[in-house]
């Protein structure tokens, strides 16, 4: 390495370093786009009327465990945090780690846990934590572009995770996300908000 590559090795760090604070959790959200663009819905957080909206129907008093898939920057994190029990566990699973590494660092809740993982393996990293079963899963994740039918995987290993009486929570741009939901579950319902960017449908799969 020159002397030249070293020296410019440090300013490249602080010039990054620099950038990360001014942009703060929206550059974390960019950057993770431009990385995994199939893995992320969206380029911008959804709205907090899509959040107040999509949390709705959810039961807390009797929700132990929750799991988000692809929590990105934790757009829903706090919220769910705020309405959950003492004693309940929100648990968010997501194969980008720069976002797992960015939720570790600005969430400090006991109740938090942040996976760097695949959703496709919701059963076992929940076991891994002394769980059996889910009584919410969320997921904002797109699945009409997910590479190798994770789509379909996903839908089938979260259907299995859930407890009865649970639901499968899906914001989503296109209205596709109810066929991989459909399989899976026999009551689905649907919403959609407008105040949001862009637009999404809502589906609430519920487990018999």
């Amino acid at each position: 390495m020159t002397s030249s590559t070293l020296a410019k090795a440090p300013l490249l760090t602080r010039a990054k370093t620099r950038i990360s604070r001014f942009f703060g959790p929206w550059g974390v959200f960019f950057k993770g786009f431009v990385k995994h663009p199939v893995m992320v819905g969206s380029i911008i957080p959804s709205s907090q009327r899509t959040v107040a909206k999509m949390l709705a129907p959810v039961d807390w008093e009797n929700t132990k465990l929750f799991v988000e898939y692809g929590p990105g920057i934790g757009t829903f994190c706090q919220p769910v945090l705020d309405r959950m029990r003492p004693d309940a566990t929100l648990l968010v699973i997501d194969l980008n780690e720069d976002f797992i590494v960015y939720l570790r660092k600005t969430i400090r809740d006991s109740r938090f846990i942040a996976v760097h993982g695949s959703a496709a393996d919701v059963n076992e990293i929940i076991a891994q934590f002394g769980f059996k079963n889910a009584d919410y899963i969320l997921s904002g994740l797109p699945f009409s572009t997910l590479p190798n039918n994770l789509g379909p995987v996903i839908a089938e290993n979260t259907a299995k995770a859930l407890r009865p009486g649970g639901a499968f929570l899906v914001y989503q741009f296109r209205a596709r996300a109810r066929d991989f939901m459909e399989p899976h579950f026999r009551k689905i319902d649907n919403g959609f908000e407008l105040w949001n960017v862009l637009p999404c449908h809502l589906f609430w799969g519920w487990k018999e």
